[in-house]
């Protein structure tokens, strides 16, 4: 067996959170020096972790943005034209469903305002595998949500990641990655602005850094290793579902795969054509090890299935159903990152922009957040116009001060109603007076 067979009661004991406080102190280290001494210190730590040379410049302004969509392929360039425009799309639609608002109150009016943040930093790994597609989720969308200032960070930027960079809109781009990366974002340099919000995946060092400056500017989520979980029955082809395990497996080491089939025969199936599709794939020694640390599950009732799911809230959810399973089991299903569709929508379609955010929760984060969208850039700020109150509301108000023992709260509003008044007694049982 290529996965670990586990039954469904073992499966809700599976905890996918990860700590990261072996490199906490580290990171803490590194944010703390770049927050005193900017973009010395910046410098420094990204030559000592090779993201730049001793001559490069550490922010590619604009015009080679642009000189590096220039010189990408035509056919390269309208394929990352197109999807960033899927994304655009999408992301504009939602930005539609959330509107400013008015409602009528005791006394007045109050509502709602829906402002974009003034500046994003949009950041794409450039480990492993360059992401021009995590630039155009994260840049695209915070463009369409309105934000006035976007830049990109990523270490050792590729031509296709800068072209990607110029597609979306982007101001400039920081060439440096890691802790300090994500320090100069949120802290600004001399020459870096401070970012209201803090976008993208990372590795763990970027990670942590998010976790340490969350207080000082938003972040989206702290990301993990890759998820899918693929929920499948006879209806599924074995060479689709192993296809896609493959293609989640192959992201990185760690990343976990969960298969949960209706019938043992199926998992059977499956793992024939996971052995039969790993042989000559390039990445094969990625996708290998991934596959080791992961888990088949059998479960026959749906609800059994829901429990696991919500259990494990995957970033990637998968159902290769028939229609009538996948009709009753959808309502069951609350925690997960982004959710697919039956067999022909498969999760790479996802990852490669055909509408919603590939930016997804992780580590079981699912339970409380989706994936990110146009509202991770966005601020909603309410109002209140107040000009009649009624009496009930301002005895309400003064007697919740009293319970609070809060007695310039209570006075505050005891004055106004006294002056309206037309400062005559105000009768006991009703408004106190602002001594009484």
């Amino acid at each position: 067996m290529i996965l670990n067979p586990i039954p469904v009661q073992d499966a809700l004991l599976l905890d996918r959170s990860t700590t990261l406080d072996d490199i906490l102190p580290l990171a803490n280290d590194i944010v703390s020096k770049v927050w005193k001494g900017k973009d010395s210190s910046l410098r420094q730590v990204a030559e000592k972790f090779g993201d730049l040379t001793k001559n490069e410049p550490m922010i590619l302004e604009r015009d080679i943005l642009e000189d590096a969509l220039e010189r990408i392929p035509l056919k390269e360039r309208y394929v990352l034209e197109r999807t960033a425009e899927r994304i655009r799309r999408f992301a504009e639609a939602q930005r539609r469903t959330l509107s400013d608002l008015t409602v009528s109150i005791d006394g007045g009016h109050a509502g709602h305002t829906v402002l974009p943040l003034e500046r994003a930093a949009c950041y794409a790994p450039g480990g492993r595998y360059p992401l021009p597609s995590s630039v155009l989720m994260t840049a695209v969308t915070a463009r369409a949500a309105g934000v006035e200032t976007v830049w990109v960070a990523s270490p050792k930027p590729s031509l296709h990641t800068l072209a990607a960079a110029a597609i979306a809109g982007t101001d400039a781009l920081l060439a440096v990655g890691g802790a300090h990366a994500i320090a100069a974002l949120a802290y600004g340099t001399e020459t870096i602005p401070k970012f209201d919000v803090i976008v993208g995946p990372g590795n763990r060092w970027v990670t942590a850094a998010k976790q340490l400056v969350s207080g000082i500017a938003k972040i989206d989520m702290l990301a993990g290793p890759s998820e899918l979980a693929v929920i499948a029955d006879e209806s599924a082809s074995p060479a689709w579902v192993a296809a896609d395990l493959l293609a989640q497996a192959e992201h990185d080491p760690d990343a976990r795969v969960f298969l949960i089939v209706m019938t043992p025969d199926l998992l059977t199936k499956v793992e024939r054509e996971l052995e039969k599709q790993l042989q000559g794939l390039p990445t094969e020694g990625i996708a290998s090890p991934s596959l080791g640390s992961s888990y088949a599950i059998i479960a026959g009732d749906l609800d059994a299935i829901a429990q696991v799911i919500n259990h494990i809230a995957p970033e990637h959810l998968s159902l290769q159903l028939t229609s009538v399973r996948t009709k009753a089991l959808r309502p069951l299903l609350r925690n997960y990152g982004g959710l697919f569709l039956g067999s022909g929508s498969a999760e790479v379609l996802g990852d490669y922009g055909l509408g919603p955010n590939h930016v997804l929760p992780t580590q079981g984060t699912g339970r409380v957040r989706g994936g990110l969208s146009v509202f991770d850039f966005l601020k909603i700020q309410t109002w209140t116009e107040v000009s009649d109150l009624s009496e009930q509301a301002a005895v309400d108000i003064q007697a919740l001060a009293r319970m609070e023992g809060l007695e310039a709260h209570r006075r505050s509003l005891a004055i106004r109603m006294q002056d309206k008044a037309g400062g005559t007694e105000i009768k006991k049982g009703s408004l106190s007076a602002i001594h009484g």
